[in-house]
């Protein structure tokens, strides 16, 4: 028996070209590239979406080892008097405070340094 596939084929190839919106050359209305694009793509996406989760910590962290140097501390005393004081503070607010509020952070310090002493 022949089944005529025209709409299952068609709806599936324009999925697919919807996705490669944006694409150039032959990647964005040849099917066959299209779909070999579209998969590269969604893996690096779904790779990416995890690595976005690393580079912003990584960034947090470089500008609070900054900031708290700017007030007398490394970053490792300034986590470690952090966790001793119970001060629950994460490291995205604690780089937000650093780059728009230097005197709260300055603050935050302050209290890390008198317990310590």
């Amino acid at each position: 028996m022949r089944v005529k596939r025209g709409f299952a084929g068609r709806r599936k190839h324009k999925r697919v070209f919807a996705q490669a919106e944006g694409f150039r050359g032959r990647r964005k209305n040849v099917y066959k590239f299209a779909k070999d694009a579209v998969d590269r793509s969604l893996k690096f996406a779904f790779r990416d979406r995890r690595a976005k989760k690393r580079d912003f910590r990584t960034l947090w962290i470089a500008r609070i080892n900054a900031a708290a140097r700017l007030n007398g501390l490394s970053y490792s005393r300034f986590i470690n008097g952090l966790q001793q004081n119970a001060i629950e503070l994460d490291r995205k607010v604690l780089a937000e405070l650093a780059v728009k509020d230097p005197q709260a952070f300055s603050a935050v310090v302050d209290c890390v340094k008198k317990s310590a002493a």
